[in-house]
């Protein structure tokens, strides 16, 4: 069945690139509403955006989406991860100006406000995007491909010539609660020196030690240091399933990333739905229901990361 959330969610953070309050408000939705972004700030046109991938307009720093009249929402990603890492299929949410709020540069805030609003089923079958043949794209050194497969699956490798990164792999399926547990407090990272010329361009103004992973050579500035060994590639995966929830449905497949980016993701989605004979859309039986990600969550998974 399709899901939206029971109550709705309140939240005041500090948005990455303007270093601004942004007020976040998630609502509730009906069943086949899917997810969508309005601007409460902007009046006059069109506040509303779909979260689909063919609205991302912008990926250099994070992932943006903005619709027809020029309204567009920053920085995604984090959010629609933990949307579809708790199962939530349709939901509303309302901000107060151009960009989700940063939080500690991962999903778990999110999640746990998710999780505690609590889910609630609508009486509506849940439709399937499943891959049905490879579809790859390779730009330079960066290589991103979805395939077959019962589930949602997520691959990824990073490699860094920063000691302090380096070179990390990681694969996770995806179901039974495995983001939430695994992934969702992974934070976003960067180097010390693309901070310095980010601030030089006016950008990640809000950017600080409390919402990013901060590192400088073999360095890792942060005092508190790491949540996980291989944080990095953790987080490169959070980003993953948050640019996958934009196919607007549950994804079957298997999502491979080497060096990979936002930027990249989104132009596999588009290449798998320019290739009709590489997916179809169907409904959702029970067997793999069970295999959703979000699927059984509680606040129990959360726990064994906060």
């Amino acid at each position: 069945m399709q899901t939206t959330i029971k109550t709705a969610i309140n939240m005041v953070g500090t948005g990455l690139h303007t270093g601004r309050p942004v007020r976040m408000t998630i609502l509730p939705a009906s069943a086949e509403y899917g997810i969508w972004f309005r601007r409460v700030d902007v009046e006059g046109r069109d506040n509303m955006i779909a979260a689909r991938y063919d609205n991302v307009s912008d990926t250099r720093l994070s992932t943006n989406i903005s619709n027809e009249s020029g309204v567009s929402v920053s920085t995604i990603e984090h959010l629609m991860a933990a949307l579809a890492g708790c199962g939530i299929h349709n939901a509303v949410v309302e901000l107060d100006g151009p960009e989700v709020p940063i939080m500690d540069g991962s999903s778990a805030r999110f999640v746990r406000e998710i999780l505690n609003a609590g889910v609630r089923r609508l009486d509506a079958p849940v439709r399937m995007i499943r891959v049905l043949r490879e579809v790859s794209l390779d730009i330079g050194d960066v290589h991103v491909s979805l395939a077959p497969h019962e589930g949602l699956e997520i691959s990824f490798c990073i490699d860094f010539p920063d000691p302090a990164i380096g070179r990390q792999e990681l694969s996770l399926d995806m179901a039974n609660g495995a983001f939430v547990r695994e992934l969702c407090n992974s934070r976003t990272f960067c180097r010390k020196s693309d901070v310095d010329l980010m601030l030089q361009q006016g950008l990640g103004q809000g950017g600080n030690l409390d919402n990013a992973i901060v590192v400088d050579g073999e360095r890792v500035l942060n005092p508190e240091g790491l949540r996980h060994d291989d944080e990095y590639v953790r987080h490169k995966m959070l980003d993953a399933l948050g640019d996958l929830a934009l196919v607007g449905a549950p994804l079957l497949g298997r999502y491979s990333g080497h060096r990979a980016g936002h930027a990249a993701t989104n132009r596999l989605l588009r290449k798998l739905f320019a290739t009709p004979m590489a997916y179809e859309m169907v409904a959702c039986d029970r067997r793999i229901a069970q295999r959703l990600p979000g699927v059984g969550v509680t606040a129990a998974d959360l726990m064994q990361v906060a």
